[in-house]
């Protein structure tokens, strides 16, 4: 089940993400502000790609280690992103998922290949938009809108 809240903020923001991420000729998986949460990152906060990666730096690990070590009340910059994050309606859980591509829910929903490989760009975005059309399903179910009319169900929350 996802945690993530399913709300049309956070639609949006997956959604810019994964077409940030689509338009972007910077993609690293071994950068902090460059991976697939630091894209997600950047759309959240707007810090720059070099002061997630900075921030990240100042403690050991990739993202799905600092969301382990996360301490709300630590002071360390890199939780304060996190806090941001959590503030504008992700999960920790979430979080993990998209670093690695991973979360059972945005595979089921995948059509085709559903093995992604978690540092390929085209993967992450895949996933990005999977992830978005899932939670904007969830949204739809529970603002009480019928999911039989496809047209509904999907791409609603662009920005």
């Amino acid at each position: 089940m996802f945690t993530t809240q399913p709300t049309p903020s956070v639609i949006a923001v997956v959604r810019r993400t994964a077409r940030a991420l689509q338009r972007s000729n910077e993609y690293q998986w071994g950068h902090m502000g460059l991976c697939n949460c630091g894209f997600l990152a950047q759309q959240v906060t707007g810090l720059p790609k070099d002061e997630i990666h900075r921030r990240a730096m100042l403690r050991h690990g990739d993202w799905r280690e600092q969301l382990n070590d996360y301490c709300p009340s630590s002071g360390l910059p890199m939780d304060d992103l996190v806090d941001q994050l959590l503030a504008a309606g992700f999960s920790r859980e979430d979080l993990q998922h998209l670093e690695r591509l991973s979360a059972p829910h945005v595979l089921a929903h995948l059509t085709g290949d559903r093995h992604l490989q978690h540092n390929i760009r085209e993967d992450v975005v895949r996933y990005l938009e999977a992830w978005s059309d899932v939670l904007e399903e969830q949204w739809l179910e529970v603002a009480g809108v019928p999911l039989a009319n496809e047209s509904l169900a999907t791409g609603i929350f662009v920005e």
